[in-house]
């Protein structure tokens, strides 16, 4: 048998979205060349992708996600945040069924997640900006 690898999302020189150009049946040794689409998952790093993979899990109830991966709400809306920046899509920012203010809880929590290297500055930075919008 032989070793099958995941499809690079992006090119690992320019980091732009990569192209499929070739594809392969080992069964019945057929090959189809053409230009296609690897799709907007693709665009996701491996991390990001084993997030989402939990979230489903999950069926999408953060309160899930935070128990299953031992986060914060905020890490978790962050992290679901960016992954929806990553896949092209804009994050919706208001409405009636969106999220209130940070508590000083929450906003305590995002800290010390920092602090325990849990999330990236970054993360940090979009958790308390981000829902604060």
């Amino acid at each position: 048998m032989y070793t099958v690898f995941p499809v690079p999302g992006k090119c690992p020189v320019c980091e732009e979205q990569m192209m499929i150009t070739r594809l392969y049946c080992p069964n019945c040794d057929v090959t189809v060349e053409g230009r296609f689409s690897l799709g907007r998952l693709a665009m996701l790093s491996p991390g990001q992708l084993e997030f989402v993979e939990v979230f489903l899990k999950c069926e999408g109830k953060i309160t899930r996600v935070e128990k299953e991966l031992g986060m914060s709400y905020p890490t978790v809306r962050s992290r679901l945040n960016s992954i929806i920046t990553a896949m092209g899509y804009e994050v919706y920012g208001g409405g009636d069924d969106e999220d209130e203010e940070l508590s000083a809880e929450q906003r305590r929590q995002v800290l010390d997640d920092l602090a325990a290297g849990i999330i990236t500055p970054e993360e940090a930075v979009d958790a308390l900006h981000g829902d604060l919008s």
